[in-house]
């Protein structure tokens, strides 16, 4: 066991954790409606989710600098366990939004989530400068993967039923799979090499010289964020479930699709941004999934709707890892916990605003609005991102 790579453990730690957000993004919104909650509510408690990951993100900036990297995902851990031992037992809407704000409850089954900036920073400090952005490619695949499996797993309640369990009591077991996940993972980040921060890192601050890069970067992913929060996975599901009627079953077989584009979507991109370099992997690979996303609001008919947001999952996550490893390459060593976490924190901030909105269009029948909005707003992110930083080049571009 002593061979073996710490990134490995991380990997591992990733794809249980990423299976278990697969699977929790699709069923969070057929478990609030099974309680009687309306698509506005679904909206909020998608709000309050992402509004809590954020305020606990801005904590771990300051803390990833002073504190050891494993203790605090071991925190992170335990807290996903409480979370779905949690949202298996309450019933009660006041008490949902309490779980959602304080937990890892996760609607959007992607990179916003309080592990995030712990584990780039830990897989940072394991590779070399030329190995960077292959490893954060790796590391999205697995996680991706990891997700597709998740969807599929969102069609076990359909499958417990048959078993004469109810519908409402097969989604809770899933909240208390999901605690088992949050377990498993601890045992997996314990098994990282424990790096206490050192006395040089008590004295500086959690940013320095890069600090305008970090805040520049921060503002332009708060947009992408607030964008991307309009079509979370949860509220894509709702969509799709109001518009098209979808079962639990069709759902998980299409999320799982577009899971595995996005998975293979992350080694291409490595491969891409060594030829043409991070940024414009990251731009002009997003422009094209947001058009398609923006198509699928006006198609008539399921299967152009479900071959369009495929196109989209075949894209729109190229600029994952490239964006990952673009924020570690342009900051110091000792700046690299805080940047990414305060790159991440706009992001959940934003993101936290948008899925309210889109649950308050949802239900005024304005079903189209959230994704011409997420398209029109990403596609303005992609071009301020190519003018502001084009010229800006991590080590092993210039």
């Amino acid at each position: 066991m002593q061979g073996i790579h710490p990134a490995t453990y991380l990997f591992a730690a990733r794809a249980l954790r990423d299976f278990g957000d697969g699977f929790v993004a699709i069923l969070l919104p057929v478990y609030l409606l099974a309680l009687g909650f309306s698509s506005l509510q679904v909206g909020v408690i998608a709000t309050a989710s992402l509004f809590g990951s954020a305020l606990l993100t801005i904590a771990i900036g300051f803390l990833g600098a002073r504190h050891d990297l494993r203790g605090l995902l071991l925190a992170a851990a335990s807290l996903m366990v409480a979370s779905g031992v949690a949202m298996s037992m309450i019933n009660d809407y006041a008490l949902l939004l309490v779980v959602a704000f304080a937990g890892t409850i996760n609607p959007s089954a992607g990179s916003v989530s309080v592990f995030v900036p712990l584990e780039h920073a830990v897989l940072t400090r394991e590779v070399a400068s030329v190995e960077r952005t292959r490893m954060f490619a790796r590391y999205s695949l697995v996680g991706a993967l990891a997700s597709a499996v998740g969807a599929l797993a969102a069609a076990l309640p359909d499958l417990m039923t048959r078993l004469a369990l109810g519908h409402l009591a097969a989604i809770k077991l899933m909240f208390v799979l999901y605690a088992v996940v949050g377990i498993l993972g601890g045992l997996l980040y314990a098994r990282i090499p424990s790096r206490p921060a050192s006395r040089e890192s008590d004295k500086t601050t959690a940013l320095g010289p890069s600090r305008a890069i970090v805040l520049k970067l921060a503002a332009l992913f708060s947009l992408d964020a607030f964008a991307g929060g309009f079509v979370v996975q949860s509220l894509l599901a709702l969509w799709l479930f109001e518009r098209f009627n979808l079962s639990l079953f069709e759902a998980g077989v299409f999320f799982f699709w577009t899971g595995v584009l996005s998975a293979f979507s992350f080694p291409v991109a490595a491969w891409l941004s060594k030829r043409v370099g991070l940024i414009n992997t990251m731009v002009f690979t997003h422009i094209p999934s947001s058009i398609a996303l923006a198509l699928a609001a006006f198609a008539p008919s399921l299967p152009l709707v479900l071959v369009l947001l495929l196109i989209r999952a075949a894209l729109s996550q190229m600029d994952v890892p490239t964006r990952s490893s673009y924020v570690m390459a342009v900051v110091t060593e000792a700046e690299r916990a805080a940047a990414a976490s305060f790159t991440s924190v706009p992001r959940s901030l934003a993101a936290a605003a948008s899925p309210a909105l889109a649950g308050a269009l949802f239900a005024a029948s304005y079903r189209a609005s959230p994704l011409l909005i997420c398209a029109g707003l990403k596609i303005t992110y992609d071009l301020l991102l190519l003018l502001q930083f084009r010229h800006l080049k991590p080590p092993e571009e210039c």
